[in-house]
């Protein structure tokens, strides 16, 4: 659809201008479609751009699916009875505290159709999830993107854009697409400034996407934050570190006032009964989240030292990808597209130079870092 379309489109069906300024989301391109496209081998294509578990589904998640699949002619459980009683355990936050999402995706959506319409506004940080923004525009929203400090967020530029109208604030942490990370002290005297001088009018909300990556003595306990502020929102999801991308299925943490909102404009159904069944299982297998972690950690320093190697500046990652800062980014892209190997390019998100690369299995960190090494020589 071109410029003038997209004007009749929203003079003949009234749609809303910020609508139709809405650039859709641009997924990781899929390994069928680059194999069609190049006549590649799909079985020899590496595909490192979408942030997915290179170890995949536990086999204790497809154990509890199977055993679930008898119950597939009946709607899933809407209130997901089993899985929050499993989260609550497992954060010792009450069952009546989650929120569960169709992803954390989802739930990010939800924070914008509960708090945001035109008139109010929402602060996010540049270079951080594309969806804060989509989802901003998508309430016809006033967008207040904060610059970057060292490619992450910054705290106290971000506290002093909240405005009269402000009503949700999204951080991400780690952040995606840089990767970078603020330690618990920094985040807590965040909550506590923003509580102090705006009270309940503005939601926070805490991405933790990538909390399960994180070195141990990183970690933190968010959950903690949550009994303490009434107006933050955790929200992870079993998409990264569980292995669970292809089922769909987050969660959030909050005070029972902002569980009600949340739960209010949430679509009946929104988690299947697969998907149920298998963060439980997944939830409980210490084992599997381990090797992930693992695997990430050494799969991170291999791509770190390649890229220091190859004189490629790149910024330390937390989660489980890395970015990387290549120049003709388009170019390199395509390259490596030709040769099997998909990344994420990251222009849409303000970094034109820079490519997001998911960390993969070491066999294919070696196959990108081969395949990165012979585009990088042929200029």
């Amino acid at each position: 659809m071109n410029a003038n379309d997209a004007k009749n489109l929203g003079q003949d069906a009234q749609v809303p201008s910020y609508i139709l300024d809405i650039a859709p989301y641009q997924a990781g391109k899929p390994i069928d479609e680059l194999a069609r496209e190049f006549g590649l081998d799909p079985a020899a294509i590496v595909k490192l751009a979408s942030n997915e578990n290179p170890l995949g589904l536990p086999a204790t998640a497809q154990l509890a699916m199977m055993e679930a699949a008898g119950t597939l002619a009946r709607y899933p459980d809407p209130n997901g009875f089993d899985l929050k009683a499993a989260l609550s355990e497992h954060y010792s936050v009450p069952a009546s505290w989650l929120t569960l999402g169709n992803g954390s995706n989802d739930l990010l959506e939800l924070a914008s159709l509960a708090f945001l319409a035109p008139g109010s506004s929402c602060v996010y940080s540049r270079h951080a999830f594309a969806v804060y923004r989509l989802a901003t525009q998508a309430r016809g929203a006033r967008h207040i993107m904060v610059p970057t400090l060292d490619y992450g967020h910054d705290l106290d530029a971000m506290l002093a854009a909240i405005d009269a109208d402000t009503r949700l604030l999204f951080v991400a942490n780690p952040n995606n697409p840089t990767g970078t990370f603020l330690p618990s002290a920094k985040v807590e005297a965040f909550l506590a400034a923003v509580h102090a001088a705006h009270g309940e009018r503005v939601t926070v909300m805490l991405d933790e996407a990538y909390n399960e990556y994180l070195d141990p003595e990183l970690r933190f306990d968010s959950s903690a934050w949550v009994r303490r502020f009434p107006n933050l929102i955790v929200v992870r999801t079993f998409s990264k570190a569980y292995g669970l991308a292809g089922l769909r299925v987050g969660f959030a943490m909050a005070q029972p006032r902002l569980t009600d909102l949340l739960n209010r404009v949430r679509q009946p159904f929104n988690v299947n009964t697969l998907a149920q069944a298998a963060a439980i299982a997944a939830l409980h297998d210490k084992d599997f989240l381990q090797r992930a972690y693992e695997v990430n950690k050494a799969g991170k320093q291999a791509l770190a030292e390649a890229f220091g190697k190859l004189g490629l500046q790149y910024v330390p990652s937390y989660g489980n990808f890395v970015l990387v800062r290549v120049g003709d980014a388009a170019r390199v892209n395509l390259e490596l597209l030709k040769r099997g190997v998909i990344v994420r390019p990251v222009t849409s998100d303000g970094l034109p130079e820079w490519l997001r690369v998911s960390i993969g299995l070491p066999q294919e960190n070696a196959r990108f870092i081969e395949a990165l090494t012979a585009v990088l020589a042929d200029k």
